[in-house]
């Protein structure tokens, strides 16, 4: 397989996942969204259909026919069980979908407001929803701390937003030119966002190669925590080489081996939202933890003049692509991701808004069966918005955390 771009080809990536036996990779790869969501459905078993023949039913139905009225009670119900085995899903996943996940979650810092509307959001799913002021890294509201602090989650189609980031910086791409692939498809950087393209993410790993993959992700924050003194919290990991299941092409494309925890996520989007800064995230667990509050800065991102080239793709997602189920009279903007982990699914949407008002970061993450996709993390978190709004939420003027607040400035990457 040929893959040619203005930057060159592909065909040595292609000739060493072939190698490597991952023709079934690449064929996902290509195909794009509707083939990453069709396979992050978990199997489904059915019974195998009897083989009983016409004749033998009839002369069971006619035995039946001769018998005390209990023991066709029996047959009928033998019977009825049989024909529902037929169409009996088996699960296959490891993680439940339903729970109660707000459920032993410390919430003395917390906005009460947005906690309601994110817990009602949620609902019965088996999650995690981190909501942050994106203009402090102040955490608002944390539902199922366990979860969203613990050894992270494959991100899925999440990383694509620093993979978009990295090329554009690096020059490999521009939001508008396009890239050619099987040579009679082509988008540009702004569908391929908005509409989860895996090949088009998968051709930029390869042309950064892990060098510079590596480097940008840990500029942005995988690997390392994302908070500042929260208790319970484990970094994230990013591998140290390209995964061994579809190298650079799965590592930009899916996330392949890496661990990234909805608060990693949350900081990563807020360094979108405002312009480059990335915050370590803070979460205050008192009021006297929240009147000595201060933004700490973890650093600063140079990518102020590239988020105008990500931001259509993100904003096209919520209305035409893979996360309009989050569409609503504020303006959202975000990131869906859908894959599975070992025998679990995940759904991530990562998401901000914009408007006159007030700023949210909000990032939900599912897990669990067959609903723990993408777009039903798009959907709650168009619910959390939709419960916002209905309490003039956007446009309230009382400040989110202190308006005082001028952190000190860092140097790009430092």
């Amino acid at each position: 397989m040929q893959v040619s771009s203005s930057s060159g080809s592909l065909s040595v990536a292609s000739k060493v996942l072939m190698k490597a036996n991952l023709a079934p990779v690449i064929a996902i790869l290509g195909i794009g969204l509707a083939v990453g969501l069709a396979a992050a459905t978990p199997a489904q078993t059915t019974a195998p259909k009897s083989t009983t023949s016409k004749k033998k039913k009839k002369a069971v139905v006619k035995s039946a026919a001769v018998r005390p009225a209990a023991t066709k009670a029996v047959v009928a119900v033998a019977a009825a069980k049989s024909t529902s085995r037929r169409h009996v899903w088996v699960q296959t996943w490891d993680e439940p979908t339903y729970k109660d996940s707000a459920a032993g979650d410390r919430i003395q810092g917390d906005d009460p407001e947005i906690r309601k509307a994110v817990v009602e959001g949620l609902g019965p799913y088996n999650g995690s929803v981190v909501v942050v002021d994106p203009s402090t890294g102040r955490v608002l509201t944390m539902v199922n701390q366990q979860l969203a602090l613990g050894g992270g989650f494959q991100p899925c189609s999440t990383i694509k937003v620093s993979v978009a980031l990295a090329a554009l910086r690096e020059g490999l791409v521009e939001r508008t030119s396009p890239v050619r692939f099987y040579s009679r498809r082509s988008l540009d950087l702004t569908d391929a966002l908005a509409f989860s393209n895996n090949y088009y993410f998968g051709s930029l790993g390869v042309k950064l190669g892990y060098e510079r993959v590596n480097y940008y992700a840990h500029l942005f924050g995988y690997g390392e925590k994302a908070g500042l003194n929260i208790e319970g919290e484990h970094p994230g990991y990013f591998p140290p080489a390209p995964p061994k299941n579809g190298g650079m092409m799965m590592l930009t494309s899916f996330g392949e081996e890496i661990s990234q925890t909805p608060l990693e996520l949350a900081a990563i989007i807020s360094s979108v939202a405002n312009g480059g800064t990335l915050y370590w995230m803070q979460y205050p667990q008192s009021e006297e933890d929240l009147k000595n509050f201060q933004p700490q800065v973890k650093r600063h991102l140079d990518i102020k003049n590239l988020i105008p080239e990500i931001k259509p793709g993100m904003r096209g997602a919520v209305d035409f692509g893979t996360a309009q189920r989050a569409k609503q009279d504020e303006e959202v903007l975000g990131k869906t991701g859908t894959c599975s982990e070992g025998r679990t699914h995940l759904g991530w949407f990562g998401s901000f808004n914009e408007g006159s008002g007030r700023k949210l970061v909000v990032v939900v993450m599912l897990t669990g069966g067959r609903p723990s996709i993408g777009a039903t993390a798009a959907q709650v978190t168009g619910d959390i918005y939709k419960r916002l709004e209905a309490d003039n939420f956007f446009r309230k003027t009382t400040p989110l955390t202190p308006a005082s607040m001028m952190p000190a400035q860092l140097s790009f990457g430092h």
